[in-house]
């Protein structure tokens, strides 16, 4: 499937800001199942100065800076993704999730070495009994990791509802927990710390959903902004995508921008600014399907 994502992020100040530098984490990744065409980014106004880098986790960022004044910051992310079908993963042939907790301490390969860094706290991510207790009953001694993933995954989906008013980007952990109630933010990191705290690493997946399903098919929950959800190390089976939100395992219907510990490390757009007032933001998400014929895309 080939699709054609436009996101644009628009912000509006009652003053001018005078100066402002940005990090866009838009770039779609290439991996795995996943293949970026071209990505372009549009900023109105254009940027006093513009620079591409990778970030530690191979992250494209698009750093723009300004030092001209402005009352309105208009991005546009555009970009051409095409994805392949995953198999789905079996379940029941899955290494077990305790032997994985067991040997990634020693594992030394590249593979195992880039995980152990997913399986602690990190800046808006705690661990805690709590968490772990609630994810226990799903992670019985010798359980396949996939199969008791999809448990979990399934309960948090059933039992926790989306709210977009119940949180906001700051709100802990264990406060979304307690209210039983967020977005996909939120479920991607309380999903994370029940798995870190039962030793697994876990890393946060930033993206974008179809934003019309196919025909037959619903629509996902989180398919008109950003999406969030998470990615599992799962041994021999390497790293293998959860949507808590939607309660599936992700497919040919999300799209993967940025991977990093948590929110933190790849939000969409980050910056410091002076001036600039009150301000507010409107942002649009659009992924649709492009019809491999000539002249598209």
């Amino acid at each position: 499937m080939k699709y054609s994502v436009n996101h644009t992020t628009t912000y509006m100040y009652s003053e001018s800001v005078s100066v402002c530098h940005n990090e866009a984490y838009l770039t779609p990744r290439n991996f795995r199942n996943q293949s970026c065409q071209d990505h372009r980014l549009l900023i109105t106004p254009i940027p006093s100065s513009t620079v591409r880098r990778l970030d530690y986790f191979g992250n494209e960022v698009s750093c723009f800076s300004f030092n001209v004044g402005y009352v309105e910051l208009k991005v546009k992310s555009l970009s051409h993704v095409t994805l392949d079908p995953l198999q789905p993963p079996e379940s029941t042939v899955s290494p077990s999730w305790d032997e994985i907790v067991r040997t990634r301490q020693f594992d030394r390969s590249p593979e195992g070495l880039d995980a152990y860094e997913f399986a602690f706290v990190s800046p808006r991510i705690a661990l805690s009994a709590s968490l772990r207790n609630y994810a226990v009953p799903s992670f019985g001694p010798g359980r396949p990791v996939v199969e008791a993933l999809a448990e979990l995954t399934s309960r948090i989906h059933n039992d926790f509802q989306f709210d977009p008013t119940a949180t906001t980007v700051t709100t802990p952990v264990d406060e979304v927990f307690e209210r039983r109630r967020g977005v996909c933010q939120d479920f991607a990191h309380l999903q994370i710390a029940m798995l870190r705290s039962l030793g697994l690493p876990a890393r946060y997946v930033s993206g974008y959903l179809l934003t019309t399903p196919p025909p037959g098919e619903s629509g996902l929950i989180g398919a008109d902004a950003s999406h969030a959800w998470l990615s599992v190390y799962c041994g021999e089976f390497g790293w293998i995508d959860v949507d808590p939100t939607n309660n599936v395992f992700p497919n040919t219907q999300h799209i993967t921008v940025a991977w990093g510990r948590d929110f933190s490390d790849v939000p969409p757009i980050k910056g410091v600014y002076t001036g600039g007032g009150d301000h507010t933001i409107n942002v649009e998400v659009d992924v649709t399907p492009v019809n491999d014929q000539p002249g598209t895309g």
